[in-house]
């Protein structure tokens, strides 16, 4: 069921909400005294990169390139190696990690979203972003939005207190669309609802999303922040930087990699010497497979729900709580961080609301002895139809628009896979668990007629 069917007082709930929350705190600091410290809660950074694929760090195995910040970090927390995403394209992407709901929820699970689109984000969506200000957090998105550019729709009017980025994918930048005869404007470029920018040099994205990054982190205020940093890089078309043009083996792609590192890299300087680093939850992951990079040993890529296409890595580091070094090979998807994040901040979801995701705070805080309920994770095409299901080490495919040669290798039929023991959806063992074939394909027929 659709959550906001029964949704039309969600916001005016959420500030009643966050008063209770603010006259709870209040009355606790008048009357516990002085000598009674309170644990302050964590500052939170979502680093998300666009079309980085599985293999593209060096910790997942990247060749060709360095990437010594990000497997710092991998070093200081917890390698999430079966890490998944609700979509193989930007805008569902985007939708669920912000949501914690699978795209279908909000109708933002077809395609992508274009310069001449006329709908965008719900107004009654409750982001990521307005749970976390019921805690008390400052919210920032820096970068690629992506949800709609209308202004209804941009990230001021989704909860966050600033933006500094652009509405949409860089390859949209002064682009012609023959289908519908639309010429895109140049890139616009925001600071909150003004446009301070068109077509900006893309050479400079990178740079200056991590010196907006670095300057709100310095000025942030007393409160715990929140900054969902969104980089362009590495979608299509690539730039870079002069200072890391010509750094990697592998060109061009290799070198952009290197100066989104170095991005991460100067947030965490900055983390540091401020004296926050150990309580930030730092979060780096990407909104799908690659276009032009590596997913490694996984089939397929960006646009395809083999899992090349949707599993992605996944890193998390808090050193005040996760243990150092850890990796897992549980399943978590960036689903489940709304939720985990909802539990940590102590940040209000509205009852009405439908979570798809999970909380598995307890994985980041106890990987060793925890264990991640299993339940099915569904891999929505670019046609908004469910095309496949995860479940355990089994995935069911019942469809294949995109990654598949029709012409070579005929109709798709079914196909089941051992994950555990063909990571790269291989070896087609349908005939083998019938069994299998049908629990799977009933979640998915399921799970359909309820969404």
């Amino acid at each position: 069921m659709y959550f906001n069917v029964q949704y039309q007082s969600v916001k005016m709930k959420v500030r009643l909400s966050l008063s209770i929350v603010i006259i709870g705190i209040v009355s606790s600091v008048l009357f516990s005294g002085c000598s009674k410290k309170t644990e302050t809660k964590p500052n939170i950074i979502i680093f998300f990169t666009d079309d980085q694929g599985y293999a593209d760090v060096g910790s997942f195995g990247a060749e060709g390139f360095e990437t010594p910040y990000l497997d710092e970090l991998a070093k200081d927390g917890i390698r999430l190696t079966n890490f998944y995403v609700p979509a193989p394209v930007c805008t569902p992407s985007r939708a669920g990690l912000l949501t914690g709901q699978y795209p279908k929820r909000n109708n933002l699970h077809v395609g992508v979203l274009s310069p001449y689109s006329e709908g965008g984000i719900d107004s009654e969506t409750f982001t990521m972003a307005e749970m976390l200000k019921t805690a008390g957090y400052t919210t920032s998105c820096i970068g690629k939005w992506h949800l709609g550019h209308k202004e209804k729709f941009m990230p001021n009017n989704h909860g966050f207190d600033e933006f500094y980025g652009v509405p949409y994918s860089n390859d949209m930048d002064s682009y012609y669309y023959a289908h519908n005869d639309f010429q895109s404007p140049p890139l616009p470029f925001y600071r909150n609802e003004r446009l301070i920018e068109s077509g900006p040099d893309q050479k400079y994205l990178t740079k200056r999303y991590t010196e907006e990054a670095v300057r709100q982190i310095k000025n942030r205020g007393n409160d715990p922040f929140f900054i969902y940093l969104a980089h362009n890089m590495p979608h299509t078309p690539l730039y870079v930087s002069p200072a890391f043009d010509g750094k990697s083996k592998k060109g061009l792609y290799g070198d952009v990699i290197m100066e989104l590192d170095w991005s991460a890299g100067e947030i965490i300087k900055t983390l540091k010497e401020e004296g926050i680093y150990e309580n930030t939850i730092f979060i780096f992951t990407s909104d799908n497979g690659p276009a032009v990079g590596s997913a490694g040993p996984l089939r397929g890529k960006k646009t395809n729900t083999w899992d090349g296409g949707q599993r992605v890595p996944g890193i998390i580091s808090w050193p005040d709580k996760v243990p150092a070094g850890t990796t897992s090979d549980q399943l978590v998807s960036t689903l489940d961080l709304f939720p985990t994040l909802s539990k940590i901040s102590g940040g209000i979801v509205p009852e009405s609301i439908e979570v798809d995701g999970l909380d598995v705070s307890e994985l980041l805080t106890s990987p060793q002895t925890t264990k991640v309920p299993e339940r099915p994770f569904y891999f929505y095409a670019t046609n908004g139809e469910i095309e496949a299901v995860r479940f355990g080490k089994w995935k069911l495919h019942i469809a294949k628009t995109r990654g598949w040669n029709q012409k070579k290798d005929g109709e798709f039929g079914i196909a089941l896979y051992n994950l555990e023991k063909d990571i790269s959806e291989r070896n087609n063992i349908v005939d083998q668990f019938p069994d299998i074939v049908k629990k799977l394909s009933d979640m998915i027929q399921s799970f359909s007629a309820n969404m």
